[in-house]
């Protein structure tokens, strides 16, 4: 069986989003907290908090849903987190 892969969104200390692609969620955000294999962008803004996450397929379909949400202005990626929990 195929992995699923995530579109995730994570929102830093500074209150900024970082969005990304994993099959591991759980794994990616003890990264992104505690390791050096997190992101270069969220190492100085640690912790940081999953807000918002997606299924996909594959790792294609994760990876341009990820593109159409960081092309979103803040106000609407904002929404589309509220509205989903």
């Amino acid at each position: 069986m195929k992995d699923k892969w995530l579109l995730y969104v994570v929102r830093c200390a500074d209150d900024t989003l970082y969005t990304g692609v994993t099959t591991d969620l759980e794994r990616r955000l003890q990264e992104h907290n505690t390791s050096s294999r997190g992101s270069k962008y969220t190492r100085t803004r640690r912790p940081v908090v999953v807000v918002y996450s997606e299924v996909h397929a594959d790792r294609s379909s994760a990876q341009k849903a990820e593109h159409q949400f960081k092309k979103m202005a803040k106000a609407m990626k904002e929404k589309v987190i509220s509205e989903s929990r």
